[in-house]
């Protein structure tokens, strides 16, 4: 018997590879949409808009069209607004995002916002969305009759 070439093969077969990637890609794309579960608030419009931080350290306060207020994903009763904030937000660097409809009154806003200060609350941040192009201001208002 001779030895003939027999060297190990050094190829990798990518094709079980590349098909579990595929899998989880779309894994992914079908999921990612309900990830993004928030709470359903028309918010008003403002002229320059940060983006909200990515990092999970932050808190939302969401206060809707009815009166009702959620901390993130529930909801707290207003009297017991400002113990809850205090009892959650105990280090002092986390931020609060307050993101209100904008249909609630006036007078709410206010009245949360000072229960926030209260409860020790030092970074406060509102939540809108930017306010259209002033080109996509004047093409809905060209179908408009002028007063």
């Amino acid at each position: 018997m001779s030895r003939r070439n027999k060297s190990f093969v050094s190829e990798i077969n990518v094709t079980p590879f590349v098909d579990v990637m595929m899998v989880l890609l779309i894994i992914f794309m079908v999921t990612a949409p309900m990830m993004d579960s928030g709470l359903d608030v028309d918010l008003p419009q403002a002229k320059q808009v940060d983006n909200l931080p990515t990092d999970s350290d932050h808190l939302v306060l969401t206060v809707r069209d009815d009166g009702s207020i959620f901390l993130d994903t529930y909801q707290v009763p207003l009297p017991e607004l400002e113990e809850k904030l205090a009892a959650l937000v105990r280090d002092k660097d986390r931020a609060l995002f307050l993101q209100a409809d904008k249909n609630v009154p006036y007078g709410l806003v206010v009245d949360v916002m000072g229960r926030i200060k209260s409860a020790g609350i030092e970074k406060l941040g509102v939540v809108a969305l930017p306010s259209p192009a002033p080109a996509e201001q004047d093409a809905g208002q060209a179908g408009r009759p002028k007063k």
